[in-house]
C-alpha cells in the first residue's frame, strides 16, 4: 500500500507550527556533513530551544545569557551536566512509576525497540511498529512509542503526536525521508533520528504508526507559569533539566521547559508532564499576535487551525503543545531548514517574527488546552 496517497494535497493553508515526528533523548547530539547555511544559522540559534551543550562540534548554540551563564544554560562555572536519574548501571531491579503496578529494568527502559509501557490500559493497542519498532527492512526503525510515549504525549525534544491528522504525519515522514525537514541546529540527534527513520520505515508501518497516534486525544501536559526569575538550567538528553543548587535567574526573552518530575521523565513515565516557564505578559502579548496578527506583523492563526486552534482536515492542532518545539518549528522554517509541502505557505507568516515575538506565541499557544 502506497501511503503517500494519503497525504491531503497543501492547498489547505499550512500550519504555523508543524509538529515533530520526532527523537530520542538518549542519543549523542550530532550530525556529520550538515550544510554550511545550517552550520552558520546554529550561532544564534538559542540554546533554551534548541538545547545542545554550546561549543560542542559546528554551531555552538548561541552566546551568554542572564546570570553569565549560556541562555538556557547553567551559570558561568558550574560543573558537569544536570544528573540523569534512571541511567545508571543496570542492577537487576526494577524500577516503578506512582500509579502503576508494572515494573522494568534499567535495561529494558534504555532500550530503544522496547517501550516501557506503565500504563497500558490508558491507551489504545500499539501496532508492532510502535511498540517494538522493526529491525529488519532497509534499516533499524526504533520503536515510535518510546520517544514519543505509548500515549504520543512526546517530550521537548521531540513533540506530542497524539492527535494529529495520519496525513500530516506521514507527510512529515516523507520530509525527513526527501530532505524537506532538517534542523537549523544540526547537532539535533533527534532530527538526525528522524531523518534514518524516514529513510527507513516501510509505508504500512508509516501508516500504523500515524494512523495509531490520530486517534488519541492530546491532553493536557504542559503547566505555563509567568515568571521573572526561573531555575537555573543546563542542556542535557535534548532538554533542559535544573541544575540541582543552582539557584534561579532572570528569564530574559526565554521559554524554560523543564519536566515536572525529572526521574520520572526519564523513566518514560507517560503520565509525568513538564512545566514551561515564560515571561510575565507573554500570554497576552502572544494571544494579541495569535489572535489578532499583531497589526499585520502575522496572519491569526484562526484562518488555518480552527477557531480553537485544534486543527482542520490535514491542518495540526498547536493548542497545548510544547513550545520549546514550537519554537524550534518557527525558526526552522525562517531559516529554511524545513522546506516540504506544508511550509510554503507558513514563509510569510513567519517572516517578520522576531524573537521575543516568538516566545510569546508559543507561551500563550502552550498556555492552551489541547
Amino acid at each position: 500500500m502506497n501511503w503517500r496517497g494519503l497525504v491531503i494535497g497543501a492547498s489547505t493553508l499550512v500550519a504555523i507550527v508543524a509538529v515533530g515526528f520526532s527523537s530520542v533523548s538518549i542519543l549523542a547530539q550530532n550530525q556529520a556533513g550538515a550544510p554550511a547555511a545550517q552550520a552558520s544559522n546554529a550561532q544564534t540559534l538559542p540554546v533554551w530551544a534548541y538545547p545542545v551543550p554550546p561549543g560542542r562540534g559546528p554551531g555552538g548554540g548561541g552566546g551568554r545569557g542572564p546570570g553569565g551563564g549560556v541562555p538556557g544554560g547553567a551559570p558561568a562555572g558550574a560543573r558537569g551536566p544536570a544528573p540523569a536519574p534512571g541511567r545508571a548501571p543496570d542492577d537487576g531491579s526494577l524500577k516503578h512509576v506512582p500509579g502503576s503496578s508494572a515494573g522494568f529494568t534499567a535495561t529494558y527502559i534504555a532500550d530503544l525497540f522496547s517501550v516501557p509501557d506503565w500504563f497500558p490500559d490508558t491507551h489504545p493497542a500499539m501496532p508492532d511498529v510502535v511498540a517494538h519498532g522493526n529491525k529488519q527492512g532497509a534499516g533499524p526503525v526504533q520503536a515510535c512509542g518510546y520517544c514519543h510515549l505509548p500515549n504520543g504525549q512526546g517530550r521537548p525534544e521531540n513533540e506530542s503526536v497524539a492527535g494529529l491528522p495520519a496525513g500530516y504525519i506521514l507527510q512529515q515522514i516523507a520530509d525527513f525521508k526527501n530532505g524537506l525537514r532538517k534542523s537549523s541546529e544540526p547537532r539535533m540527534g533527534s532530527v538526525a533520528l528522524m531523518v534514518r527513520i524516514g529513510t527507513n520505515v516501510s509505508d504500512d508501518d508509516a501508516k500504523a504508526a500515524a494512523t495509531y497516534f490520530s486517534t488519541i486525544k492530546l491532553k493536557p501536559w504542559i503547566r505555563v507559569v509567568e515568571t521573572d526569575t526561573v531555575p537555573v538550567t543546563r542542556p542535557n538528553g535534548g532538554m533542559l533539566n535544573v541544575v540541582d543548587g543552582g539557584g534561579n535567574e532572570p528569564i530574559g526573552e526565554r521559554v524554560i521547559e523543564v519536566p515536572e518530575d525529572l526521574e520520572r521523565t526519564e523513566l518514560r513515565d507517560s503520565s509525568s508532564g513538564f512545566a514551561a516557564y515564560v515571561p510575565k505578559g507573554s500570554l497576552a502579548k502572544g494571544k494579541e499576535l495569535v489572535t489578532n496578527g499583531g497589526n499585520g506583523k502575522t496572519i491569526r492563526c484562526s484562518i488555518c487551525h480552527g477557531a480553537d486552534l485544534k486543527g482542520i482536515g490535514n491542518v495540526p492542532s498547536i493548542a497545548g503543545r510544547s513550545p520549546s518545539q514550537m519554537t524550534r518549528q518557527l525558526i526552522d522554517i525562517q531559516t529554511g531548514a524545513r522546506n516540504g509541502p506544508y511550509t510554503q505557505l507558513m514563509k510569510e507568516p513567519v517572516r517578520q517574527l522576531g524573537s521575543d515575538d516568538i516566545v510569546n506565541i508559543v507561551s500563550y499557544l502552550a498556555s492552551l488546552q489541547p
